[in-house]
């Protein structure tokens, strides 16, 4: 969750890793696990240990922590986790100290999954594996076996001010040129026509840029998934945005901050959903949200990124069963608390379409639209097998293409080679 309030470390440091840039590095565990050595209670029930990272909103942590004593069978502890998460985490399970049951970006990682140190999950969702986000399942799975579940979903999608648009004459763009077009005619001495992050969108549009094209980062069948003209032709967009003085760069905040918009220093930004109470506060019913368009009229689709934290079950606990059942009770079964961890704590989407028609905040108006995009055109952020290698080749690409003028076709053959080789270590 990224509450606007939250700090960077959290739900918007997931969708911030346009090019893959998790991190993965392996160090020292530190010995405070939360999890009894005999991995049983006095009382009988098995003890499980759970692991979240530290989340920004205020109550959140106090919800888990209720949701873990209100499970009846087994006693539960929950570890809040500061810091480097991620690397906590990789380390813990490379030891018989770590978690029973952890939370990571977007699933465990193909690595964690090829060293067989998350279990399967496919038999805990039942008939209700058709009310998920199709493209969270998805990235949670491997060879048709899911590795976690997903807790709630995070998006990015752009943001229009209504009133500025209409006063030039603008229509909300639906498609790459259209707007380029767009930014260019809304941007006046005051006011840029677009933010995409003070890096020009090296961050965060590396997806988007791609699903334009009607591409992906790999193809189905896990192959290099953008070799191809219209890849060129997207990310030369990307570096034409840059250079075309529309752009919004240097802002007080990022693109996961929506002050920018709401301060009026540009007519459309890329951002968060999390940013929508703070703008809806600001500007009122003076703004609409659009998906990031099509490349053009013929070519690709308009898409948003999503991301979740999943729930995984660590491979060497010494209660796999009961931590399953944990997980399935917690965020399958318990749809009231699944509902609550969505719209109690900030503002996001349950990773379950039901729940998402239920979740007031989320009925009507732009939010009502967020919405409708996860489902119809989300995305997962990154692939499962798009490795942080992947990524930041990826990103150093972006970066030449965006800000210096690198050929991308030339980029992209380098991209290419990385990648592939990234693939051949998984698979062997």
């Amino acid at each position: 969750m990224s509450g606007a309030g939250g700090n960077g470390f959290s739900r918007r440091r997931l969708l911030a890793v346009g090019g893959g840039l998790a991190a993965m590095a392996v160090a020292g565990c530190g010995s405070n696990t939360g999890r009894s050595s005999s991995g049983s209670s006095s009382g009988g029930k098995p003890t499980l240990s759970q692991w979240y990272h530290q989340y920004g909103e205020p109550g959140t942590q106090q919800a888990v922590e209720r949701y873990a004593k209100e499970y009846p069978d087994a006693t539960v502890t929950v570890q809040w986790t500061p810091g480097d998460y991620d690397k906590k985490v990789a380390s813990a399970l490379l030891t018989d100290g770590g978690p029973d049951v952890f939370e990571y970006g977007n699933g465990p990682s193909i690595d964690m999954i090829k060293a067989g140190q998350v279990v399967d999950l496919s038999d805990l969702l039942g008939d209700a594996k058709s009310d998920f986000t199709p493209s969270l399942i998805s990235r949670m799975t491997y060879q048709d076996k899911l590795y976690a579940i997903p807790q709630v979903t995070d998006m990015q999608l752009l943001v229009y001010r209504k009133s500025l648009l209409s006063a030039a004459g603008v229509q909300p763009p639906q498609t790459v040129d259209e707007l380029i077009a767009a930014a260019k005619k809304l941007t006046t001495d005051k006011v840029k026509g677009l933010f995409v992050g003070n890096d020009g969108g090296v961050g965060i549009l590396g997806g988007p840029a791609l699903w334009s094209a009607g591409l992906d980062y790999l193809t189905p069948d896990n192959q290099f998934g953008f070799d191809d003209p219209a890849a060129v032709e997207s990310l030369r967009k990307l570096r034409e945005l840059f250079t075309s003085k529309a752009l919004l760069l240097g802002a007080p905040t990022d693109w996961s901050d929506p002050s920018a918009f709401t301060q009026g220093l540009t007519a459309m930004q890329f951002t968060g959903l999390w940013t929508l109470p703070q703008i809806q506060k600001a500007l009122q019913a003076d703004f609409g949200v659009l998906p990031w368009p099509k490349l053009n009229a013929s070519t690709g689709n308009a898409s948003v990124p999503v991301g979740a934290y999943g729930s995984a079950v660590n491979s060497k606990s010494k209660n796999v069963d009961a931590a399953k059942k944990f997980v399935k009770w917690l965020w399958v079964d318990q749809t009231d608390k699944q509902l609550d961890w969505a719209q109690s704590y900030g503002f996001h989407i349950p990773a379950r379409k039901s729940l998402a028609g239920k979740a007031d905040k989320l009925k009507s108006g732009p939010a009502a639209d967020a919405v409708k995009f996860v489902n119809e055109v989300g995305h997962a952020q990154t692939p499962l097998l798009w490795t942080p290698k992947s990524g930041t080749a990826y990103s150093d690409a972006l970066n030449r293409i965006i800000k210096n003028g690198s050929d991308p076709a030339t980029e992209i053959k380098a991209v290419k080679a990385v990648v592939e080789a990234e693939l051949k270590r998984i698979a062997g």
